[in-house]
């Protein structure tokens, strides 16, 4: 028999062909659903140009007279060999995740690996062998090879009961413990697990460590979304009383929580105890994005330092610190004077105390308390009653936004020399809107209780105070096309009710 005819002949009889068109159907499959496996395809690809070299190579024995047999017995493993990687390709990369049934990959190399023993066993019976008599024959061999090989065992038997319980899986986030780097799980292998920190550092723990070690899994229980509980932990002087500490805290965090932070469970603060000159706070929050823990700590730290200072609740200061700078009550009366200069000057342009005597612009600057707040937190919302102060904005900016949720919309933006809050204060009417600093503001704000002082002595100021605000509303409504009798006409209307909300409010009296 010739070449060719030989090699027609062994080509159908180890169904080549066939295993060309499945090469075909397995590299669409894998182009289209798994790309990440096309080097494995390649790999097929290969082993089945193997078992076509060999055909050929044992073709040309053939016909020239000497035995093909060993010949045909590569081109058969090959064969197979490169069949289970098709079979295995296919059925674990492509059907099966498409049918919603994942299988780790540990348990697919081990299907497959007794694929490839099973084509052992095939080419070995072919060749006149028993390969299960020698593997069972074995047992001394199988003893020492065990023995040497116990820890890389233990390794492959560590992965496979980790993917087969899911105690942990690709995609957790996990700790090994005290001192050691969080990470991501991004690979179970054979032999190790891949752990991925925030630090772009990959960390190859073998699996019978993994079994041997108590690990905690990040974000993750029974019940529940994936939330992680975090802490900060932060200073007050010790004289501060805790109730207003933890008030102050909670407030902030609840009301107005950062981006990062979980509303439920609530954010909450805790005493923690006194050390030799200072008080242990706890700020404890849920993380919702656990791939930033240390941003979510630091914009709950900006929230508390903010809150703090509005509050007038000073952060501690370690025993031994040592002022260098020498007190005077001069010294101290001159800083003083210069900030009451400074908010003078901030009233002073206001529309609604411009028109004041210098001595009283002098007695409210005196009495205006500094109040910063960080960028994006809220001054006021819409709505509420528990704020009565009116603010004055001198560094930073802030916008207005009326309404809730998808329907919020920004009406205005604030400036410095701008103020807000003035119907509020005067007239005892809830938040109209809701004020939030774009940036990081710093206000002065006047309180309920100094105004109804000022109001008390000079009650001759209501009327001036009303005219003012009747004035704004009036600019309003030109704004939005009123025409200018009936502008004029509501004007006074408006300023007479204003004027009675202010003297009942404050008690003025007739």
């Amino acid at each position: 028999m010739g070449f060719f005819e030989t090699l027609a002949r062994e080509t159908w009889n180890d169904w080549t062909p066939w295993l060309f068109v499945a090469l075909a159907v397995t590299g669409a499959l894998i182009r289209s659903h798994a790309p990440a496996d096309r080097p494995r395809v390649r790999t097929v690809a290969l082993l089945l140009g193997a078992h076509v070299l060999t055909i050929v190579v044992g073709a040309g024995q053939a016909a020239a007279g000497y035995d093909p047999t060993h010949w045909g017995l590569a081109a058969l493993a090959f064969g197979l060999i490169a069949g289970v990687g098709m079979v295995s390709l296919s059925a674990f990369r492509v059907i099966l995740p498409r049918l919603g049934l994942p299988v780790p990959r540990i348990l697919s190399d081990l299907f497959t690996a007794a694929g490839f023993v099973i084509a052992l066993i095939i080419v070995g019976g072919r060749a006149g062998f028993s390969v299960a008599g020698l593997i069972t024959t074995s047992a001394v061999v199988t003893a020492v090879i065990g023995f040497s090989l116990q820890d890389t065992l233990g390794n492959v038997m560590g992965g496979l009961v980790l993917q087969l319980d899911n105690s942990i899986r690709v995609g957790d986030w996990v700790s090994l413990g005290v001192g050691q780097p969080n990470g991501k799980v991004t690979e179970i292998r054979w032999r190790y697990t891949a752990i991925e920190t925030r630090n772009w550092e990959t960390m190859i723990v073998p699996n019978s460590v993994l079994m041997k070690t108590p690990m905690i899994v990040l974000g993750k229980r029974s019940l529940g979304s994936t939330l992680w509980r975090r802490t900060v932990e932060f200073y007050v002087d010790h004289r501060t009383p805790p109730t207003d500490v933890l008030a102050t805290v909670e407030r902030v965090l609840r009301t107005d929580p950062p981006t990062r932070c979980a509303t439920e469970p609530a954010p909450i603060c805790q005493f923690g105890g006194i050390r030799d000159s200072y008080a242990v706070y706890w700020a404890r929050y849920w993380l919702s994005d656990l791939t930033s823990d240390d941003g979510g700590d630091s914009d709950v730290r900006v929230r508390i330092s903010f809150a703090l200072r509005r509050a007038g609740i000073p952060f501690s200061i370690p025993a031994q610190a040592l002022f260098i700078t020498e007190e005077s009550v001069e010294r101290e009366t001159r800083k003083e004077e210069e900030d009451v200069a400074a908010r003078a000057r901030a009233i002073a342009r206001l529309e609604l105390f411009g028109g004041l005597e210098p001595a009283l612009q002098q007695r409210l600057a005196r009495d205006l308390r500094l109040t910063p707040f960080a960028a994006g937190e809220a001054v006021t919302h819409e709505g509420r009653d528990d704020d009565r102060g009116l603010f004055i904005i001198s560094r930073g900016a802030a916008v207005v936004r009326i309404g809730a949720g998808p329907a919020a919309r920004e009406v205005a933006r604030l400036e410095p020399g701008q103020f807000f809050g003035e119907m509020s204060l005067m007239t005892g009417a809830t938040r109209a809107a809701t004020v939030i600093a774009v940036t990081d503001l710093q206000t002065f704000r006047l309180d309920r209780a100094t105004f109804q002082e000022l109001l008390k002595d000079h009650p001759e100021l209501a009327d001036h105070f009303a005219g003012v605000l009747a004035t704004r509303q009036a600019e309003l409504a030109a704004a939005q096309g009123e025409l200018e009798e009936v502008r004029r006409s509501r004007r006074e209307t408006t300023k007479n009710d204003l004027l009675g909300r202010i003297r009942t409010l404050f008690g003025l009296g007739a």
